[in-house]
């Protein structure tokens, strides 16, 4: 092909050397080629043209250069110099056949050759991923609002969309509250209030006392400006409680099983993480934060369990994550003959008595401590009772916001562990503290609650002779040992219009 009439060819094709100008193009052609003669502008002298190993070719040519930096040609001519390079070694080299794409729709009109730059070229993968992504479309964004309702239209389709009621609880009139209109009195059946605490002159006054001389926030995170006296007191009542070296306060419950677990067993190389079927919806948090192996086991199934730990060797890093009391079912942990199993695995135990403390216990400590009550009954707040059943569980981890009536969550373990979990989590370090009257408020309700075994004793009481009620009256409850009281609505939809 005359050379004229090629570059009039890729001038037409291109829409970026049509700007450029034939005058030009010719320019850069005699240029580029003049050390071997202009040689033909074919698609196959093209590709000779992009080959450094061709016979006589001294570099890629200005012409080439300059379409190179085409955005439409571009692409595919950089990716085929790519190609070409790791050929280098091949001492004579066959230009290909193949015809340039741009050259063939050159009798196109410019409309299909724009359209045709949008198809996959023959480079494939390599030449689309090397593509600048063009924002000059008119493509329509994603549809975010469309995405949303989809979603909300799946919950409301199979029953599970959450409506939260207005509940105002009284504090002079536990356990009623008014719904969002005052006059609508109702009583609370479902508060994790269990003992009332919230509104517990000693807890609201010292809250009071903490908001009268410190004000309503804590003014930072922990390691900024939101570390205080109150901070340290409630981690030294909350350990002493548990007999454990130290404890560390978050934010909720949630957040200290999620921020723990993770932190956890991300730092113990290989660790392999044991979960009761039936945990909490904030360990299963914190065990996939983690990204250790992990292995669900049946609920309180003891054999299973022990099946598991059996495929490790004793030195790789275990973790047992399990409950006290299970809030749907009511049930109860098999907390000695876990604890068992883990001392005779190598695993350590990570016991969660969200529902437990306050309510257990001579001290409200939780199910372990219930399980030696005598021992913890006689032996000091605070100090280790060897041998009991608390001294054996690693971590423990409660609430402040069930039985103590406040807000707030916590661990209790060594000093060390506490201690690395203080300088590693996320969860803890990047958050503002809890403010100072909550931590009045807990330090109050813990104290007062490790003290009087009226609340625990009523509430026992109550719940049995409810439970008792209920089966007379014919409504099923699911049988268990503890405070829970989980009946069966059967049909959500129909429970929530009545």
């Amino acid at each position: 092909m005359d050379p004229i009439k090629a570059m009039s060819v890729l001038n037409r094709a291109c829409p970026y050397l049509a700007r450029t100008g034939m005058t030009a193009l010719q320019g850069l052609a005699d240029v580029g080629l003049s050390g071997s003669g202009m040689r033909s502008l074919s698609t196959s002298a093209v590709e000779q043209a992009r080959c450094g190993v061709c016979p006589g070719h001294t570099g890629q040519s200005a012409l080439l250069a300059k379409a190179s930096e085409c955005p439409v040609v571009g692409p595919s001519i950089r990716a085929n110099d790519a190609a070409a390079a790791a050929k280098a070694s091949k001492a004579v080299h066959q230009a290909p056949a193949t015809a340039c794409p741009y050259a063939k729709c050159a009798d196109s009109a410019d409309a299909k050759a724009s359209a045709g730059a949008n198809a996959p070229s023959k480079s494939g993968v390599a030449a689309s991923a090397a593509a600048p992504v063009s924002h000059d479309s008119q493509e329509a964004v994603f549809d975010y609002e469309g995405q949303y309702q989809a979603k909300l239209a799946k919950k409301h389709g199979d029953k599970s969309y959450r409506y939260f009621n207005n509940i105002n609880r009284l504090a002079g009139r536990f356990p009623q509250a008014h719904t969002a209109n005052a006059a609508n009195i109702v009583t609370v059946w479902c508060s994790n209030d269990y003992l009332g605490q919230s509104k517990n002159p000693v807890v609201v006054d010292a809250m009071k006392d903490a908001l009268d001389t410190y004000g309503a926030g804590a003014g930072g995170t922990r390691n900024i400006a939101g570390n205080s006296a109150l901070h340290l007191r409630l981690e030294a009542e909350l350990a002493s409680l548990h007999r454990m070296e130290a404890a560390l306060v978050f934010s909720s419950c949630f957040v200290a099983n999620d921020a723990t677990i993770s932190t956890l067993c991300s730092a113990l190389p290989g660790c392999v993480i044991f979960s009761d079927k039936m945990n909490h919806a904030s360990m299963i948090q914190g065990i996939r934060h983690s990204g250790a192996k992990k292995h669900v086991f049946n609920h309180n199934d003891l054999a299973h369990l022990e099946q598991l730990l059996a495929q490790y060797p004793r030195s790789t890093p275990k973790l047992i994550a399990f409950e006290s009391v299970y809030s749907m079912s009511g049930t109860v942990g098999r907390i000695p003959e876990i604890c068992a199993l883990a001392k005779k695995y190598g695993a350590i135990t990570y016991l969660d008595e969200v529902h437990a403390v306050g309510m257990y216990g001579p001290h409200g400590a939780g199910v372990a401590e219930h399980y030696d009550y005598e021992a913890s009954l006689r032996a000091p707040v605070g100090q280790r009772i060897a041998g009991s059943l608390m001294d054996q569980v690693d971590i423990v981890t409660g609430t402040l916001g069930k039985a103590f009536g406040i807000v707030g969550g916590y661990i209790a373990a060594s000093s060390s562990l506490v201690d690395m979990i203080r300088s590693y989590a996320p969860g803890f370090i990047f958050t503002t503290s809890l403010p100072p009257p909550i931590n009045a408020g807990a330090v109050a309700s813990i104290q007062y609650l490790s003290e009087s075994q009226r609340e625990r004793y009523l509430q026992q009481t109550h719940v049995r002779q409810l439970k008792s009620d209920l089966a007379s009256a014919g409504i099923p409850v699911v049988p268990n040992p503890s405070h829970i009281v989980p009946v069966l609505v059967g049909d959500a939809e129909r429970a929530k219009m009545a």
